[in-house]
């Protein structure tokens, strides 16, 4: 039985390694897919303040262009 517990002793640091490998897989999955959520809805907030950026350009743009009426009327 000696001859088997440096074998087993080997196993055992193996079992444990693997275990440790899995949790940090585990973890990492977790955070993972933790960080693609945070990513889709940073996309989505970029996009929708992308969008009223270009609705308030497009105001500002008709407020001069009823200002150079004005102008041009008076």
């Amino acid at each position: 039985m000696s001859e088997n517990d440096p074998l087993e002793a080997e196993i055992a640091a193996l079992e444990s390694t693997v275990d440790r490998l899995l949790e940090t897989l585990h973890r990492l999955n977790d955070e993972n897919r933790g960080l693609r959520h945070s990513q889709e809805q940073l996309s989505g907030e970029r996009a929708n303040l992308m969008a009223r950026n270009e609705q308030a350009r497009s105001r500002v743009e008709a407020m001069i262009q009823r200002l150079k009426s004005l102008e041009d009327n008076a």
